[in-house]
């Protein structure tokens, strides 16, 4: 393979005597101890390459099945999806109205999972680059070995760049990490997905013209989510706020410029549209720079028009002199400029120019606006509470005490009562604590940036941990004393979308309740109508899994999300929901056509959001090409859900079938909590894993605990997840299951297997979870979980855990393999087995290396010779598996 043999030129330079590494990994436990970094630097580096290469050849091999089979062939596009949707006899009134409604947001989130900085993921889209170039039969033998020399560079600038952070990242820089995929993919190819839905619906609906618009907006939690992470401030998300809009209004501001350029229509040549010649007067007096504008390009309007617009643009984010007549622009009326000059176009028989060169920058107006993303705020309910406290104390000076208890009866009756007050002016609250200063002012800060000229800067304000409908009106009524309502008494419309976030098995349960008593009070009903008539809850996987289990976290998912959209329904609310989705199979993580094909049937509806985290961000969006193909299959999976999934016979409820499905995964919740609170577990998951490791590798600024707390209760998913899958337990992914199964199979004998048969057939939801517990064991392995079973000091606890965790591990394969019919663990899924197999070798190594140097470490407390090595495993053990949380 050209990279590897490129590969083993750097290594002959810089460290000839781990070339047995990429060779012979068997070998390598025989390297001199002073040169395990080194080989793990060749591990990790060839995992990064290999990744890189899959990337291109998964590209390459989609650009030939079109060619050679066309569109309708490839999975996860338009043209299949709608292939897909007309074979269904799809009539075209309800394709054009999931047209019109469809909103599919991915969010871009400031969880710490990804291990490469800015500098590492510049380097890989090079070398992707060059590998692309180097397909082309066009090159000379010269040229090409020109290339390859090239490519060879790149590869010895990363050897000698280093992938581990020497610092943890501060906010700021995670912010300009999400930007870095915007400016690089994210704005060019989200606009093309437009193209390639109209070409779709021409292809399968060519009897009926159809109105196309941007099915993707973008939101983002980076400088927003605060739950936790006291490193992000009013500023810092004052700064995410800025450089979010300077990103686009640059790019906006050199599209405008191109289309100066482009359009250069003369009144000499044909004639123009008087209307639109009277536009272009307008704006030209609107730029404060009518004279030079106006003296400029005479015979040609549409070069004015378009200085006109960036002038305004520029004058409307910069500082400085404004220039008579002057007036800001907002994204509204950018967008309606920008469409009377398609129609101009259109009426003097230049459709091709306004459909290539207008549109694409309209559309990326749509979908950008003034702020490349929606910055969502993210804040613990406990955090909004303890500030409440404050006020109640604040305006009620001289009562005794504490006054009502957070959570109890009078503690909701005191919130509601002044949300129904009218309120006359803005309290000033003086004296508070800083907390309650920091809460106040982000409040002030959304105000003011909704009164901007971009108001969907700001997203939703997601409360984590909602346990109760106070929790929720009690951000409503801080949102009140702030200035957030819109009637001039306060008493009924917020101009926040309040969402509610459902973390744990017990919150997931008790969250039809909390919207029922939600969707009944005043203010949220006319808050929710004011906002389009649409309520949108946040469902959490990670804490759930964490909390539950795989399985029964799944299952609680799907019920929650049926039960609240009979309950929007009841009360004529729409219900959307956001999926907080991980990379990881015990994070959510799952193939995203067959997830979103796998929601129960009418809870999309045109409307998803989705979480982007991490490493799962590079991996999707890095490079062009795989961006523009996970963005089509995100889309298209919802078209299709939202118009097939009422009628499709494995989406509906089956009795006998969901009666199974139920107690399996409470008899697997069961075995799991039993687990989790078995009392040796905590020091074995701290001694076995290497969580506490895990603060030295810099992958996010957000600490790995909330509030400090040193219980599993209160550790979060990510450090959770990542340590179970370090040490290759992965039982966050599948422990309980085989228990559940053997309680469930042994009162019912062949009967039993074969109802979980018929489900495996027929049930979509259920099917998607089997095949992920099947990943999850594939990907444990014992043999090398056993070897940090050893590192646990407490012997006979760590036996007696060890031997229920590999017996679990047995029971659940055996199970899993009966019910698929397979001889071994993933033989379906010859993809991942293929990849897998070809890197468990140098994957084991490092899971040895890692023991040994867990060992010596913590025998040296912390010897910091020891230490980058260490977290070397760590990269090499996640780049290994795919992902880290």
């Amino acid at each position: 393979m050209m990279l590897r043999d490129l590969l083993r030129q750097v290594i002959r330079v810089r460290e000839p005597r781990v070339l047995a590494i990429i060779d012979e990994p068997a070998n390598a436990s025989a390297l001199a101890p002073e040169l395990i970094e080194p080989a793990l630097q060749v591990i990790g580096m060839w995992l990064q390459l290999l990744n890189i290469a899959e990337e291109n050849a998964a590209m390459r091999n989609r650009r030939q099945m079109e060619t050679r089979s066309g569109p309708d062939q490839v999975p996860g596009s338009f043209s299949h999806a709608f292939a897909t949707v007309a074979a269904a006899n799809v009539a075209p009134e309800a394709v054009q109205t999931a047209l019109d409604t469809i909103d599919v947001q991915p969010t871009i989130t400031a969880h710490p999972t990804e291990a490469k900085r800015v500098t590492v993921l510049e380097i890989h889209r090079r070398i992707y680059l060059k590998l692309y170039e180097l397909e082309s039969p066009r090159w000379t033998p010269r040229e090409r070995v020109h290339l390859l020399k090239l490519l060879r560079n790149e590869i010895d600038l990363l050897w000698l760049t280093g992938e581990i952070r020497l610092e943890k990242p501060t906010v700021e820089q995670e912010i300009h990490w999400g930007l870095h995929f915007f400016r690089e993919t994210l704005f060019d190819r989200t606009v093309s997905l437009c193209d390639l839905l109209e070409a779709a619906l021409q292809r399968h609906y060519p009897e009926t013209p159809h109105r196309v618009r941007p099915p993707l907006r973008y939101s983002s939690w980076i400088g927003g989510d605060r739950d936790g992470n006291p490193f992000v401030t009013v500023d810092v998300t004052r700064f995410a706020l800025k450089e979010n809009r300077n990103a686009i209004v640059a790019r906006l501001e050199q599209r405008l410029n191109d289309l100066a350029q482009l359009v250069s229509l003369s009144t000499q040549e044909i004639s123009f549209p008087l209307a639109f010649l009277e536009r272009v007067q307008r704006q030209v007096d609107l730029s404060g720079e009518a004279e030079a504008i106006g003296n400029r390009n005479m015979h040609e309007p549409f070069r004015r028009f378009f200085t006109a617009l960036r002038v305004r643009l520029a004058k409307t984010f910069g500082e400085g002199a404004k220039g008579s007549g002057f007036q800001p622009i907002d994204t509204e009326e950018l967008i309606g400029e920008l469409l009377a000059a398609e129609e101009a176009l259109a009426q003097m028989q230049s459709v091709s120019l306004a459909s290539t060169l207008v549109r694409p920058v309209r559309w990326e107006v749509e979908t950008f606006g003034f702020r490349s993303v929606s910055l969502d705020i993210r804040q613990n309910t406990t955090v909004i509470n303890r500030v409440l406290k404050e006020i109640w104390r604040k305006l009620n000076p001289l009562e005794p005490g504490e006054g009502p208890e957070i959570g109890s009866t009078a503690w909701q009756a005191w919130i509601e009562a002044e949300l129904a007050k009218p309120l006359g002016f803005l309290p000033q609250f003086r004296g508070v604590s800083d907390e309650a200063r920091e809460l106040l002012g982000l409040l002030e800060l959304i105000r003011d940036t909704i009164d901007g000229p971009d108001p969907q800067a700001i997203g939703a304000f997601i409360l984590s941990m909602t346990q109760s409908a106070a929790d929720v009106l009690g951000l409503y009524l801080l949102a009140k004393f702030t200035g957030l309502f819109a009637d001039e008494n306060a008493r009924e419309t917020c101009r926040i979308r309040v969402v509610p976030l459902f973390e744990t098995i017990d919150d997931l349960r008790a969250a039809p309740a909390i919207m029922t008593e939600l969707l009944a009070h005043p203010v949220v009903k006319t808050s929710v109508a004011f906002h389009g008539g649409r309520q949108e809850v946040m469902l959490g996987y990670s804490d759930s899994n964490k909390d539950g289990g795989f399985f029964c976290a799944s299952f609680e998912l799907f019920e929650a999300q049926r039960r609240l959209i009979r309950i929007g329904r009841d009360a004529g609310v729409s219900i959307s929901f956001f999926h907080g989705r991980g990379g990881s199979v015990s994070r959510g993580g799952a193939p995203t056509g067959r997830a979103i094909a796998a929601q129960p049937a009418g809870t999309i509806n045109g409307h998803m959001r989705v979480t982007e985290q991490g490493e799962v961000v590079s991996s999707k969006f890095a490079n062009r090409g795989t961006a523009q193909h996970n963005l089509e299959i995100l889309a298209a999976s919802v078209f299709v859900h939202t118009l097939k999934s009422i009628d499709e016979p494995e989406l509906k409820v089956n009795p006998e079938h969901q009666k199974a499905v139920e107690w399996i995964a409470q008899a697997s919740f069961r075995h799991y909590r039993k687990l989790a609170e078995d009392k040796g577990l905590l020091d074995y998951f701290h001694q076995a894993s290497p969580v506490e490791e895990l603060a030295n590798l810099k992958l996010g600024s957000r600490p790995a605990r909330r509030f400090g707390a040193k219980g599993i209760g209160d550790l979060r998913a990510i450090p959770w997840v990542f340590a179970w899958s370090q040490n290759r337990h992965l039982l966050t992914g599948w422990y309980g299951l085989g228990y559940a199964f053997d309680d469930f199979l042994v009162p019912r004998g062949a009967d039993g297997m074969k109802l979980l048969r018929e489900m495996f057939a027929r049930s979509r939801g259920f099917r998607l979870a089997v095949d992920e517990v099947e990943k999850s064991l594939y990907l444990a392995d014992m043999d090398v979980a056993e070897q940090y079973a050893e590192l646990v000091t407490d012997r006979t606890s760590a036996e007696r855990l060890f031997a229920l965790i590999r017996h679990e591990h047995s029971r659940t394969a055996r199970t899993i393999l009966e019910l698929t019919g397979e001889s071994r663990l993933c033989e379906r899924f010859e993809g991942l087995q293929r990849r897998f197999e070809r890197v468990r070798p140098m994957v084991d190594q490092a899971n040895r290396w890692q023991v040994q140097l867990l060992k010596e470490t913590r025998r040296g407390k912390g010897d910091e010779k020891l230490m980058m090595p260490l977290l070397m495993t760590m990269n090499c053990v996640a780049a290994g598996l795919g992902w880290t949380g």
